[in-house]
C-alpha cells in the first residue's frame, strides 16, 4: 500500500527504539515485512528480479501493509494490486499498478477509484511515482530501493492532498523471517501556499505458516501537520499465494493513535500480468 495515496493520511510518531520495543512486545521475531523470501516457501514466495519466462514470474505485493518492499518488479513485468477497506464510517476501494521498466526500476501509479467517508461517497486522491533499487541484497546487506510519489489531487468529496513523498526502503530476509523497514517524509500543499511536512516510519515482519498461507504484522506511524495530528497504526494480517504470480491478502488494522477509525478491516489481491517485453521478442530470444 502506497503512503499517501492508497490509505488514509496518517503519519511517525514515535521514536524508532519505541518501535521495536512495542514490535517486540507484540509477539515480533524480526521486524519489517513483505511478501519474498529468496528461498523460502511459497507462501512467501522467491521475487528474482531476473526471471523471464512465464514460469519464473513472480509477484513483488506491496500489500498488505503500509510499508514498501524494497524490491521491484520484474523487468517487463505489469502488476496490479487492488483492495478494499471496510471501517466505521469510512470504506475504499484502493489500487496501485506497477510496472518493471528497467532491471532495478519500477513505475507506478496510485490511485482510489471509490471512496465513502462519512456517508459521502467519491473519488479519492491519486499518486504517480517511481521505485529505485540501488543495492541487491547479499549476504549480511539488506536490500535498498528509493521510492518517489507525486500526489495528485484527484479527490471529488474534498479539495484534494497535492505533494511529496519520497523514502527509503530496506528489505531482509533472515531464514524463512522476512524484514522490511521504511522511513520516508511527505510534502503536503497547503491551501495559503506552500508546503507542510510529515515523517513516515513503518517496520513490519512475515513468516510462512504453511507452503501457501502466510503472515504480516506490522507497526507504522506518520508525525503530526500544522492541521493534522500524528497517527500510530498495528496491523495483522494473513496472505495466501494461490500461485506465484497471484496472491490473496486480508487483514486488521488498528488505530492506536490519531484521527482513524478504532479498526479497519482490509482484502486484497496482487496479480503480475505478464512479461509485455517478451510478447515482441522473436522466438529465437
Amino acid at each position: 500500500m502506497n503512503p499517501g495515496t492508497s490509505r488514509p493520511k496518517i503519519g511517525p510518531v514515535t521514536s524508532i527504539p519505541k518501535l521495536l520495543l512495542m514490535f517486540a512486545l507484540g509477539g515480533g521475531i524480526g521486524f519489517a515485512a513483505q511478501n519474498q523470501a529468496q528461498g523460502g516457501t511459497a507462501a512467501i514466495p522467491p521475487v528474482g528480479a531476473n526471471a523471464q519466462s512465464t514460469e519464473d514470474i513472480v509477484a513483488v505485493p506491496d500489500r498488505p501493509t503500509f510499508s514498501n518492499t524494497a524490491e521491484t518488479v520484474q523487468t517487463g513485468v505489469f502488476e496490479i494490486e487492488y483492495g478494499f477497506e471496510l471501517a466505521h464510517g469510512h470504506q475504499n476501494i484502493n489500487g496501485l499498478l506497477k510496472f518493471g521498466l528497467l532491471k532495478n526500476l519500477e513505475i507506478r501509479f496510485a490511485n482510489n477509484p471509490c471512496t465513502r467517508d462519512g456517508g459521502i461517497p467519491g473519488i479519492g486522491d491519486s499518486g504517480a511515482g517511481f521505485k529505485f533499487r540501488f543495492l541487491e541484497g547479499k549476504r549480511s546487506l539488506p536490500t535498498m530501493s528509493v521510492l518517489y510519489a507525486w500526489m495528485i489531487p484527484t479527490a471529488t468529496t474534498g479539495p484534494g492532498t497535492s505533494g511529496h513523498f519520497t523514502g527509503l526502503l530496506l528489505s531482509k530476509d533472515f531464514g524463512r523471517h522476512h524484514l522490511d523497514f521504511n522511513e520516508g517524509i511527505q510534502w503536503l500543499s497547503r491551501d495559503a501556499g506552500g508546503f507542510d511536512h510529515n515523517y513516515f516510519t513503518a517496520i513490519a515482519y512475515s513468516h510462512p505458516i504453511t507452503q501457501k498461507l502466510g503472515y504480516s504484522e506490522e507497526l507504522a506511524s506518520f508525525s503530526h501537520t500544522s492541521t493534522a495530528a500524528a497517527t500510530f497504526t498495528v496491523m495483522q494480517s494473513l496472505t495466501y499465494v494461490v500461485y506465484p504470480r497471484l496472491m490473496l491478502d486480508a487483514g486488521v488494522y488498528v488505530a492506536a493513535k490519531g484521527d482513524l477509525p478504532r479498526a479497519t478491516f482490509f482484502a486484497g489481491i496482487t496479480y503480475a500480468v505478464g512479461d509485455l517485453y517478451r510478447r515482441h521478442k522473436s522466438p529465437n530470444h
